[in-house]
């Protein structure tokens, strides 16, 4: 029961992602060589401490939660990145294990309670967002089609062919330098073509994104008010509970 308590608490929480911050910040610096090279004896002793502190952690969670422990995704997760880590550790593998220690950085995600939520509202919109990615792929093509039977002659690098157009089209739907580098020169041959890109960022851009950025939204509203439910139920068990031992201690008074 105390080991339970101390796993779950707070300042254990915080000590866990102060540590994994640090790993990112160790990581980050590492990939500078002159820098590792210098160093190269702190980074080693850093890795391996921050590593041992990770399996520590997850050694005491398996011993509170047991199995279930395998029943949380994340905890999988995380066990599979330190599991991995360890294994892997003096191997040739190496380019795996540099993979890995990256992944240690998304353990973040599974520490901080508010980006579990967001991330799990992320993969509840995927069916939604499913059904925008087709929506928006029928966009792309019908609007590859005009741009390439009106724009083909004018600008053959940009509308030369579907997949040209396609290829055009990703760019302005992202509107990275869409105006001086595809609009102007087709505008300055055909007055009209202000329609074409207009109507295609307008529907693309802000709508179809719109609708996924949306989705996302209203599936964390869901689940951060689910989280609020649990929560307040919880108390509620608790004050119950609580009661009742008082009301125990009276009786055996």
């Amino acid at each position: 029961m105390k080991l339970k308590k101390f796993v779950e608490h707070p300042l254990f929480t915080r000590f866990i992602l102060a540590v994994i911050l640090i790993n990112a910040v160790q990581i980050g610096f590492g990939t500078d060589v002159s820098i590792y090279e210098r160093y190269e004896s702190l980074f080693i002793g850093l890795d391996l401490l921050i590593l041992a502190i990770f399996t520590v952690e997850i050694v005491l969670k398996l011993i509170v939660y047991r199995k279930q422990f395998f029943k949380d995704g994340w905890n999988v997760f995380d066990f599979v990145i330190v599991f991995g880590s360890i294994v892997l550790y003096n191997t040739h593998l190496v380019g795996v294990l540099r993979i890995l220690r990256v992944l240690r950085v998304l353990r973040t995600i599974s520490v901080v309670p508010s980006l579990r939520r967001l991330t799990a509202a992320l993969f509840m919109a995927i069916p939604a967002i499913g059904s925008v990615t087709i929506l928006m792929g029928i966009i792309f093509y019908v609007y590859a089609v005009i741009g390439t039977s009106f724009f083909g002659e004018i600008t053959p690098e940009y509308f030369g062919n579907i997949g040209l157009s396609a290829l055009t089209l990703f760019q302005v739907f992202t509107l990275e330098s869409w105006a001086s580098g595809v609009f102007r020169p087709i505008f300055a041959e055909v007055v009209w073509s202000w329609l074409y890109f207009v109507s295609f960022i307008i529907v693309s851009t802000f709508i179809i994104l719109n609708l996924i950025v949306g989705e996302i939204v209203n599936n964390a509203q869901k689940l951060s008010e689910h989280s609020e439910q649990e929560s307040e139920d919880t108390r509620k068990i608790m004050n119950e509970l609580n009661e009742l031992k008082r009301m125990i201690k009276k009786e055996n008074e």
